[in-house]
């Protein structure tokens, strides 16, 4: 989802706020639709989707809180703003155990609200994962960790055995990986689940405003600080607080967190006195961080803080058992959001997905399932619809091209792998799926050749998807 595409809701019975948030969050690129009162944003969201809802505290009526709990009923993964004139540390972070996403205090600049509202959808961009059998499966606004690895089966019992500790955990492991699945993993094992799970991402903040955003600031602490800000060390507080890529702060911002950690309590920006925390931390980072120690980019001391606990997630490559389960569950997916009838992978293409070496890991993953759903048009994926990284780019054109005679294909045929034990419908599928990709997916083609009508082709092709679908649930 980018950015330009995201619809957000917002709620408020001030008009000129309410205007305000259009038009500034329009200029960003959102679609914005409005409300006046919180019955009236309930209406909204329940006939339209929308990646995220910002709302007013008090309102007539209804007011943002009970808004805020209602659409978490309604849908647990969608991201809430809530705006008041009335903050306290102690509402933010009951809001954050409801489920916000983040919480700004009025009078605020249109700047402010834009970096939040960033900020918070940056966050839920990563792809949700769900069930499939047999699966390791969690619940935490329906994304799930799907595995059949053993080395991940055991990645999992093990946080399970820590997850009740206040011990700091380091997860490692290459981009795309998961990290913050198994950090949310961890949370929901422990002792902390009920209270806050705050995440901040320390790539994608400037360095002048990820100080304020871990520790906040007071009222006047330099310009344009116009109200106090609470940082998500303090929304964090009795709680969990997830800094992703953590080799990503500056040395300044790495002292000050080692002394939060030794000493269990932060220095608002402009504060007179320290303020104490009780926050488990759980850093990731997708960096070698023994080199960034040998060129002096991390401090030593703050890393054998953090890795209390240490944790490395092994790459996609390492655990190959998991593509076809993985590929599987982002077919139904991305077929099920894009309203189209769920396809079957071919023969071909599953020993392409199963071939390849995804240094992207299961975000690269996904992206290609999903592209492959909007491309392959048809009943089969095939191996030239996931235009992987080491086969180039294939034109419309030539993905439609069946150049090769119908004598060519029937002598390939007979050269089909039927392995012992197959039944007769594993190996009617096979001719099938083989036949389809050396036409390929011309299914007029590859039913002249097979001797069979377009329709009865038509008919297997369904039975295929049906079995698939089965097989998925």
């Amino acid at each position: 989802m980018e950015m330009k595409e995201a619809r957000i809701l917002v709620v408020d019975d001030d008009t000129s706020m309410r205007m305000a948030l259009c038009e500034t969050l329009e200029s960003c690129g959102y679609c914005i639709e409005t409300a006046s009162n919180g019955l009236e944003a309930l209406k909204k969201f329940r006939k339209g989707a929308f990646e995220a809802v910002i709302t007013d505290m008090r309102m007539p009526g209804m007011g943002g809180m009970e808004v805020l709990k209602t659409i978490k009923k309604i849908s647990p993964e969608s991201p809430v703003i809530l705006i008041t004139a009335y903050g306290t540390v102690n509402t933010a972070v009951e809001a954050m155990k409801e489920g916000a996403s983040d919480f700004i205090m009025k009078p605020f600049s249109l700047e402010d609200i834009e970096f939040v509202v960033k900020n918070v959808m940056a966050t839920y961009e990563e792809k949700e994962f769900r069930e499939s059998k047999p699966v390791e499966k969690m619940t935490f606004t329906d994304r799930e960790i799907i595995t059949e690895d053993e080395k991940i089966l055991g990645i999992l019992e093990f946080l399970k055995t820590v997850a009740q500790s206040k011990s700091s955990v380091l997860i490692q492991g290459e981009s795309g990986t998961g990290k913050e699945l198994f950090a949310r993993y961890l949370y929901l094992h422990s002792s902390r689940r009920h209270m806050p799970f705050v995440a901040i991402n320390c790539a994608a903040i400037p360095d002048n405003l990820l100080e304020s955003e871990m520790f906040g600031f007071e009222k006047g602490a330099f310009t344009g600080a116009i109200q106090r800000k609470v940082g998500k060390f303090e929304l964090a507080n009795g709680g969990t607080l997830l800094l992703d890529e953590v080799t990503e702060m500056t040395p300044h911002l790495q002292a000050k967190l080692l002394r939060v950690i030794q000493e269990k309590e932060i220095d608002r920006l402009g504060g007179k006195m320290p303020l104490p925390v009780d926050v488990r931390i759980i850093a990731t980072t997708n960096a070698d961080v023994r080199k960034c120690i040998e060129e002096k980019t991390f401090r030593e001391d703050l890393y054998y803080r953090l890795n209390v606990i240490p944790l490395k997630i092994p790459p996609l490559r390492e655990r190959k058992g998991d593509v076809e389960l993985l590929g599987s569950y982002f077919l139904k997916k991305y077929s099920n959001l894009n309203e189209k009838p769920l396809p079957v992978f071919a023969n071909g293409t599953l020993k392409r997905l199963n071939a390849y070496d995804w240094p992207g890991n299961v975000r690269e993953l996904e992206n290609v399932i999903e592209r492959a759903v909007l491309v392959c048009g048809g009943n089969v994926v095939l191996p030239e619809h996931l235009y992987l990284e080491d086969q180039g780019s294939v034109s419309p054109a030539a993905e439609e091209k069946t150049s090769c005679s119908l004598e060519e294909v029937s002598t390939d045929i007979s050269g089909i792998d039927l392995s012992r034990g197959m039944t007769i419908w594993e190996m009617e599928k096979e001719l099938i799926f083989s036949t389809l990709d050396k036409v390929k997916g011309n299914k007029t083609r590859a039913s002249e050749i097979l001797g069979i009508s377009v329709r009865t082709m038509r008919n297997k092709l369904q039975e295929y998807q049906m079995k698939a679908s089965l097989t998925s649930e």
